[in-house]
């Protein structure tokens, strides 16, 4: 809010080129927002995908949190007004691999009842599968 009174100030006393340093700052913060909630929802998806992987099984709570996690991704990066989405894909891509280590880490402490370590956990799933599939199922039409 903060922002937006100062760029009134500027824009009210002509300083039109303070102004436009202004928005494109304030552009920035935005997409800073969602490429941190992109990567939380991005946490828990992965997380899943890989227990799935690694247990070979899936539970209907699980289905769900995937499903919860790609939604939230997917409302999170439209452009509601000008169309499109903040992310490209190979931003979406670069946010999941920066999101997978701690879905790793999650996932070893869930699945198996927590018996095996996050590097056990890695040996046992395609690393690039998981990732493949995140982003096919964050990219499908809904």
């Amino acid at each position: 809010m903060e922002e937006l009174l100062e760029l009134k100030t500027l824009l009210l006393g002509g300083n039109i080129s303070e102004a436009l340093l202004l928005v494109e700052e304030m552009t920035e913060m935005s997409k800073d927002d969602k490429l941190n909630k992109i990567f939380s929802f991005g946490i828990i998806l992965l997380l899943h995908l890989i227990k799935q992987r690694a247990e070979k099984r899936t539970t209907r709570s699980w289905d769900t949190s995937i499903f919860n996690a790609v939604k939230q991704i997917q409302r999170t990066n439209k452009r509601r007004k000008a169309g499109g989405q903040y992310l490209i894909d190979s931003e979406l891509r670069e946010t999941l691999e920066d999101a997978y280590p701690s879905a790793l880490k999650g996932a070893a402490l869930e699945a198996f009842e927590g018996i095996y370590e996050a590097e056990a956990i890695a040996a046992m799933v395609d690393h690039n599968l998981i990732l493949n599939q995140a982003i096919e199922l964050i990219t499908e039409e809904n």
